[in-house]
């Protein structure tokens, strides 16, 4: 099936009282077809002003979009076009609020389509999954059934949502102890404890070859495949040929904090991970194959795939 124009509305309000401020989102799907997975995504927390919110990631979101997905995006708390001050509760980062955010939408997809007649009736509610790119991956791995201990209170915490069914982690951190820098260890302890043990959800790990992410591990870019090496079956990693954090550009169309530009590898990206949702979501669909084959063998093989 070819990609189709595509409906795109924002921001969508919901008015969510017990969060700092009510939550915004982004609703991307296709102007025909009905039964559409419904397909979560969590920004990252990068540089720039925008992208870390529901105006990023244009180059995803259009291709899945396009190709019979619901898109839906959040303005995590993090995100820096709402300049929240140090104070608020959770922050900087507000993993938890991030991995609550998506529950919350989940909860209130009818509200979502009473504010998107053109999608009314059309959603896929059996079909969910969630993608997540950089601290948006450490977001998706929660929902999907990681775990880490809450440094201020020492309880284990469980966010994993049982509605979705699969996921996409896109540069994702990997794990905590000795294989954090310095500086994530000490400003953002969340991360000493992340435990993918028990993220048991079919997964898809991108990860870039050339993604040493020194700021936050000492582990090189084989951390970032963490969330595939450390996780049970069923999982799948997708390693990238010179790709750097930014994996060519999913963030946005020529955005300036991409050291990697790269269009034809960002083609690669949304193709493939539009092929695994479609082919884990929908049981038989030749899309994941096809793609490998096209994608992944041969001299101009954008990377390599392996699977458990």
């Amino acid at each position: 099936m070819g990609p189709v124009p595509v409906l795109s509305v924002s921001p969508v309000e919901l008015p969510t009282p017990d969060r700092a401020v009510d939550l915004r989102l982004r609703v991307s799907a296709p102007v025909t077809g009905d039964r559409l997975p419904v397909l979560l995504l969590s920004h990252g927390q990068g540089m720039s002003h925008h992208l870390s919110s529901l105006h990023g990631y244009a180059p995803l979101v259009d291709h899945w979009a396009a190709h019979g997905f619901a898109v839906i995006q959040p303005t995590h708390l993090s995100s820096r076009t709402l300049d929240l001050g140090p104070d608020v509760p959770g922050g900087p980062l507000h993993w938890r609020s991030r991995a609550e955010d998506m529950t919350r939408v989940l909860d209130r997809l009818d509200e979502i389509e009473d504010a998107v007649p053109q999608l009314r009736g059309r959603l896929d509610r059996d079909r969910v999954a969630v993608a997540g790119h950089s601290m948006g991956g450490h977001t998706a791995a929660l929902l999907l059934g990681a775990r880490l201990t809450d440094p201020d209170d020492g309880t284990e915490v469980d966010l994993t949502e049982p509605r979705i069914k699969a996921g996409v982690l896109l540069a994702a951190p990997g794990r905590g102890g000795d294989a954090l820098s310095e500086f994530t260890a000490t400003e953002w302890p969340f991360f000493r404890t992340t435990d993918f043990s028990r993220m048991a959800a079919p997964t898809l790990v991108v990860a870039g070859d050339a993604d040493d992410s020194a700021h936050l591990s000492v582990a090189g870019p084989e951390w970032h495949a963490d969330p595939y090496a450390l996780a049970p079956g069923p999982k799948t990693l997708l390693t990238l040929y010179g790709a750097e954090h930014g994996l060519g550009g999913i963030s946005g169309y020529d955005v300036a904090e991409t050291t990697d530009e790269n269009p034809a590898r960002v083609a690669a990206v949304r193709r493939l991970t539009a092929a695994w949702l479609r082919s884990t979501l929908h049981a038989g669909d030749p899309a994941w194959r096809e793609a490998c084959d096209e994608l992944t063998a041969g001299p101009g093989a954008f990377g390599r795939v392996e699977s458990k």
